[in-house]
């Protein structure tokens, strides 16, 4: 077993620690996938899970591109020239999207609706007119996003993440400081136990792959994992159109915001070992790529990883 301890370990966590306080469980569905919370607090669960749904469901609202009334839905229907003004849930995502899109030179795309669809995993089974972020005019500070004209935003790769993100949030406004957060495989902690042990959690090795075990201590940060292992290759290379063929089964992020691990995640799993080993350490990320190439499994991981692994001169967990 390795384990993987935060660089930083937030003194408050232990001030407001409450040994005698309950692990609550609360679990729902959404996006296509469950969602799973555990607080440590003397606090009634019920408006507690009204508050997440509540959160999950305005996502939805907003990002869901299976709902046809969906604000996504609106736009990618919009005709040519249309700016839609973005609450800020959407404006969040979008901005981020675009800036990880820039970043991995297209690997991740929030604006391939269309070749989602024609590979079978959106609403439909038709293409569209046009994919591709660098189409899209974003002027941030009116929170505005133009429709050029027949594309389509699909925000699968980042908007799971930003869930769990915003779930982490309103658990926070409700005076919750300790909680694991869980929307369909990607994860993030805050606080610590009861117990005084951090929130662990073990990242998943694809089947088959003998690869030690991976623990590691969300205390303050998240993790995303994509994998081609999961529904297949519906890793779609947004720059050749078709799915990712660079021997990559799963690549994982450890971050603080499970939101930019979602879409790292998918950006490192469309570069592949290479570009994607490169673009990780450009970038100081702690990832994880899982390899099958000619029949061997293999494991990379990025010096930030590294050296979450190594003994360090930190406060340890009581």
């Amino acid at each position: 077993m390795r384990i993987a301890l935060p660089t930083h370990i937030d003194p408050a966590a232990f001030a407001t620690r409450d040994a005698s306080a309950p692990i609550v469980t609360l679990e729902g569905a959404t996006m296509g996938t469950r969602w799973r919370v555990l607080y440590a607090a003397h606090a009634d669960p019920t408006p507690i899970a009204a508050a997440i749904t509540q959160t999950l469901a305005r996502i939805v609202a907003e990002m869901n591109h299976w709902d046809a009334d969906s604000l996504l839905s609106r736009f990618n229907r919009a005709p040519a020239g249309h700016w839609f003004d973005l609450p800020p849930d959407f404006a969040h995502v979008i901005a981020a999207a675009l800036r990880i899109a820039a970043a991995s030179d297209g690997a991740f795309d929030p604006a391939i609706g269309h070749l989602v669809n024609a590979h079978g995993h959106g609403p439909t089974h038709l293409s569209g007119s046009r994919d591709g972020w660098h189409h899209l005019a974003w002027d941030a500070a009116a929170r505005r996003l133009r429709q050029p004209g027949g594309l389509a935003l699909d925000l699968s790769g980042i908007a799971k993440g930003h869930a769990v993100d915003a779930v982490s949030h309103a658990l926070r406004r409700a005076g919750l400081a300790h909680a694991l957060i869980d929307i369909g495989g990607e994860l993030a902690g805050t606080g610590i136990r009861p117990d005084g042990e951090p929130w662990w959690v073990d990242l998943e090795n694809p089947p088959g792959a003998p690869l030690v075990p991976l623990r590691i201590a969300l205390h303050g940060l998240a993790v995303a994992t994509s994998g081609t292992y999961i529904r297949g290759d519906h890793n779609l290379d947004p720059r050749t159109g078709r799915p990712a063929a660079h021997g990559v089964v799963a690549a994982s992020v450890i971050h603080q915001s499970a939101m930019e691990a979602d879409a790292l995640a998918t950006a490192l799993t469309v570069l592949g070992h290479d570009a994607g080993a490169a673009f990780a350490i450009r970038h100081a990320l702690a990832a994880r790529l899982v390899l099958r190439r000619h029949g061997t499994w293999d494991e990379w991981l990025s010096p930030a990883l590294l050296a979450m692994l190594e003994p360090q001169e930190q406060e340890t967990f009581a």
